[in-house]
């Protein structure tokens, strides 16, 4: 069995650095997807309400035979339901259909400034009721940008633990990092390849040959190195288990280098200080 790095977050819980992404994956076909994934030694799940997939990661993992603690689940609010109320009833949903009593890690999915009058802070607060709860053992944000997390910082009492973002070779996000890394917030990284638009880069491809590993085992490799958490999403099961072949091999400190100097500022989603999540 694969061992899996955790990180440890800024309350002293830990997450399993890489994980399984269930993000575009057909209700249909998530059940089996997150199946391979654990038989495969995943231990980290990211769902999301919006994903309507949530139910049957939870199927998966009441039929792995897996004891709930063993596995990491985050799920992230609706962007339909960022008023407190709403939020309330959004995170009920999200237990119900894990069929699960608590989530390791719940996310506001994104900022959405244009719509809520803005008001993000009202929403964490109610994220915060989740977590002195217990019902969530971690909060965090998704797609926050440093002036963000500096209304958070300044206006609530719970740091985020986490906070997800797009990042992979062609987007490293330094700036955003940064100021994670000063205020003890982890990142992690959604679209780790980039949509795949990056595996076919020549540097990529080059540094791929010489280590006797995939363009996309180095990429992963490339963000476990910079510290980053990551959860690439497949439903094809050789796939899924190269894709945690990570962890008997290092990318040398100059590939990790070349690597990052491939940044384009070049996103596949949306920019999060205009994104109305619809």
């Amino acid at each position: 069995m694969t061992s899996i790095p955790d990180i440890r977050l800024n309350n002293g819980q830990a997450i399993p650095q890489f994980g399984f992404g269930v993000f575009q994956i057909e209700p249909k076909d998530t059940a089996a997807a997150v199946s391979t994934a654990l038989e495969a030694g995943y231990r980290h799940i990211d769902t999301a309400e919006m994903y309507g997939n949530e139910a049957e990661v939870g199927e998966a993992i009441a039929r792995s035979g897996l004891d709930r603690g063993e596995v990491f689940v985050t799920s992230k609010l609706s962007n339909d339901a960022h008023e407190p109320d709403d939020a309330r009833q959004a995170f009920e949903g999200t237990l119900k259909a894990l069929g699960t009593e608590y989530v390791d890690l719940f996310l506001i999915h994104w900022p959405l400034p244009t719509r809520y009058g803005g008001d993000y802070v009202q929403t964490w607060r109610t994220l915060e009721e989740f977590y002195r709860e217990g019902r969530a053992r971690s909060v965090g944000v998704s797609n926050f940008q440093p002036h963000h997390l500096r209304r958070l910082h300044g206006e609530t009492e719970i740091i985020p633990a986490v906070n997800q973002i797009e990042t992979h070779p062609y987007l490293t996000q330094d700036e955003v990092r940064a100021f994670c890394a000063e205020h003890q917030i982890a990142v992690e990284g959604w679209s780790p390849l980039g949509k795949g638009g990056v595996l076919a880069d020549p540097t990529i491809q080059s540094i791929a040959a010489r280590a006797g590993k995939t363009p996309a085992q180095v990429v992963l490799r490339w963000h476990i190195q910079r510290g980053d958490i990551v959860f690439p999403k497949s439903v094809t099961p050789d796939r899924i288990r190269e894709n945690i072949d990570i962890f008997d091999f290092e990318l040398p400190a100059t590939d990790v280098e070349d690597i990052t100097l491939l940044n384009k500022n070049e996103r596949t989603g949306p920019d999060p200080d205009k994104f109305a999540g619809r």
